[in-house]
């Protein structure tokens, strides 16, 4: 008979707040949550059953388990953030460490081809000057040779040049 007085019991809404120590606005989204219907008296007064209230509980502590996670496991979750970031850290260390390494080694030699190579650029506008200046003389020589003219015999002999020539 006291489990079925319990369950007639009803409680207000003003009762039902105390209760779940929870405003109006969560109360209905509880209610929804749970599927329940508030119901009226004969004078319109809302009421709760006991048993309503009772899933309400239920229903508010399921949402605050999973609103509300339990600190070691936060602590858990930010070390292994953490400990992610470290090691990504650490592996780009490694990385801009490794190519670097690497293409210093690379370089290395880099020198010693840049100055063979202006040695090389030097060497060949010598030999470009030195071409232009045997082409020049080459053109005097021709010029020199047109001057002679086979007069017979074997013999040449050498005619004046004129300066309009």
């Amino acid at each position: 008979m006291l489990k079925q007085e319990l369950r007639e019991k009803t409680l207000s809404p003003q009762e039902v707040r105390n209760i779940l120590n929870a405003d109006n606005k969560e109360i209905v989204e509880l209610c929804k949550r749970a599927s329940i219907l508030p119901r009226k008296n004969n004078k319109g007064q809302t009421y709760f059953s006991y048993d309503e209230v009772k899933n309400l509980r239920k229903v508010q502590a399921q949402k605050n388990a999973v609103t509300n996670p339990i600190a070691p496991v936060e602590n858990k979750q930010v070390s292994a953030v953490r400990s992610i970031l470290n090691s990504l850290q650490d592996m780009e260390k490694n990385l801009n460490e490794t190519i670097s390494r690497v293409i210093d080694e690379k370089l290395e030699g880099m020198d010693e081809v840049v100055v063979e190579l202006i040695r090389c650029k030097t060497d060949n506008e010598t030999l470009r000057q030195k071409i232009i200046s045997l082409n020049k003389e080459i053109y005097q020589l021709k010029n020199d040779l047109s001057a002679y003219k086979p007069v017979g015999l074997g013999l040449y002999r050498k005619k004046e040049r004129h300066s309009w020539d």
